[in-house]
């Protein structure tokens, strides 16, 4: 196994490619079946490379892997790597249910696959804390992809990610590639890191930055503003604010909007971008015009429905490989460690099977406003009907009611007081609904307290952007002095700058910020 996984790595590979290719094919012949593997790997290090080796490998044993992702860019971007489906982990591991008054809509489905090795991108992405009132499962994302995994007769786990990148919000690192956190479920957890970066890549000044971050990560060396370089590399540019819209036009001209993004480290900030570009370089004179590119900034399980109550059931789990799927084999082996488990607004349309892949709008999708129309003020807000397509679902086409007010919102999406004031206005809709349940059910199932809450997506928050890649990134820090400093604006950073697969413009980056060769560059 080890030889062909390297001859599927298409590369030279350095020796530690050479040890991971070795645990690797330990992990898949060996016979405890509560195992795991983790590969962490940092920017350059191969690591996307040698696990799309180990797929084309599977697949050429004709054994059954599956390919997962925590959003659906970053699950289209390891696909693409890989040459192999890939698909969001709610998709795969929870099926919907009817209304039931609970707050839950999706239960953690039945993992009907037999001895298939699942396998997890951009792991460090993955939360387990259970915060924001999920309507998933458990809550607890790890808890129920372990779980779910493990359920299945023969079924192993590996996750891959980067320690170096942001964390899930509120968790200080990352749990899904977490030693301990994993011994916790009661597995063995075979592990791998990859540091050095590959030799065909040392000429990129975007791993070069980003390697002195982690490393400087690593050192607990965070109390000064690391020394950028730009001397030397043509794939990291700093960019005065006067030439940033020739820049941005030149980068929309070659890359398209949709290869092209401005990070930023405040919704504020993103607004100030985006109005500009719509204004200045896309001549965009409405509030939403067809062409328009937005993100979601909720969750919303309204717009798309099962085409009919149980006839999805474990569709998505039932899709893949259903041939091999042996129901009667089925184990249901019990892990005590692993936790169990006016203008009326449009209505959603029924999903013709083309829209199997995409069960629920999540945060962080973006979408191409195709129409819009019937803008209308109703519950102390604004309201239009608009037709969306999603690219990263295959242009999925999807008609909703959205809110307006959270295009200019410098809150990450309505604020709790807001979505309070909503639902009370939307309860006040139904006097004729004398039950407190009726009621409820009716809320949950009204257009306007599900519409879409959007923004604009040609700037965003380093958050927003993880699981992606573009061609072009423009990286806008704000104001950052000294004393704000922590690991968190180091993997803010680091996580920036690997967005890019071709260049990073660097705007008004102060030039105390960057080493004395470029300092001395720029000045000649």
């Amino acid at each position: 196994m080890r030889g062909l996984i390297l001859e599927n790595f298409g590369f030279r590979p350095t020796k530690e490619q050479e040890i991971a290719a070795e645990m690797m094919s330990y992990f898949l012949f060996q016979r405890n079946a509560d195992s795991i593997f983790v590969l962490r790997g940092y920017a350059g290090t191969g690591k996307t490379s040698l696990v799309g080796a180990l797929v084309r490998s599977l697949v050429q044993l004709k054994q059954q892997v599956v390919l997962m992702a925590p959003t659906g860019r970053a699950a289209k971007v390891f696909a693409l790597h890989a040459g192999h489906p890939a698909f969001t982990i709610h998709r795969r591991i929870y099926r919907q249910k009817s209304f039931t008054g609970e707050m839950t809509d999706f239960l953690q489905g039945v993992n009907l696959l037999r001895h298939t090795l699942f396998i997890v991108d951009e792991a460090s992405m993955i939360a387990n804390s259970g915060a924001g009132g999920t309507a998933f499962g458990s809550g607890c994302l790890l808890d129920d992809l372990v779980h779910f995994v493990y359920s299945g007769e023969g079924c192993r786990l590996m996750l891959v990610g980067d320690t170096a990148q942001l964390p899930p919000v509120g968790e200080e690192e990352s749990p899904a590639l977490a030693t301990q956190m994993l011994q916790g479920y009661g597995l063995q957890v075979h592990e791998m890191t990859l540091t050095e970066v590959v030799r065909q890549l040392e000429g990129s000044g975007i791993l070069w930055n980003a390697t002195r971050l982690r490393r400087m990560l690593a050192d607990d060396d965070l109390y000064a503003f690391p020394q950028l370089r730009l001397a030397g590399f043509a794939d990291i540019v700093h960019l005065p604010g006067s030439e940033l819209i020739e820049a941005l036009e030149q980068a929309y001209y070659q890359c398209g909007t949709d290869g092209t993004i401005v990070v930023t480290r405040s919704n504020a900030r993103a607004n100030v971008y985006n109005q500009g570009i719509r204004a200045r370089i896309l001549d965009y004179d409405s509030e939403l015009a067809s062409g328009d590119q937005v993100i979601i900034v909720k969750n919303n399980y309204h717009w798309l429905k099962p085409e009919a109550e149980g006839e999805r059931g474990n569709q998505s789990n039932q899709s893949i490989q259903s041939n091999q799927i042996n129901q009667s084999n089925q184990s249901n082996r019990s892990n005590q460690s692993i936790p169990t488990t006016p203008t009326n607004p449009i209505t959603p349309t029924t999903p013709s099977p083309r829209q199997s892949s995409m069960d629920f709008i999540a945060n962080g999708d973006v979408a191409v406003v195709r129409r819009m129309r019937g803008e209308r003020q109703e519950h102390g807000f604004r309201f239009a009907d608009i037709l969306l397509s999603f690219p990263d679902y295959d242009d999925l086409e999807v008609e909703a009611t959205a809110i307006l007010d959270t295009l200019h919102s410098e809150a990450p999406a309505l604020t709790r007081q807001q979505q309070e004031s909503l639902f009370q206005h939307v309860w006040e809709d139904y006097p004729e609904l004398t039950t407190k349940r009726e009621r409820m059910k009716a809320v949950k199932e009204d257009p306007y307290f599900n519409a879409l809450q959007i923004k604009y997506a040609y700037a965003v928050t380093c958050h927003k952007a993880q699981g992606g890649q573009w061609e072009r990134v423009f990286i806008d820090q704000g104001y950052v002095t000294e004393d704000m400093l922590s690991a968190d604006y180091f993997r803010w950073l680091y996580t920036a700058l690997t967005r890019a697969t071709d260049r990073v413009y660097l705007v008004n980056w102060p030039r105390q910020e960057l080493d004395a060769e470029s300092q001395q560059l720029l000045s000649d």
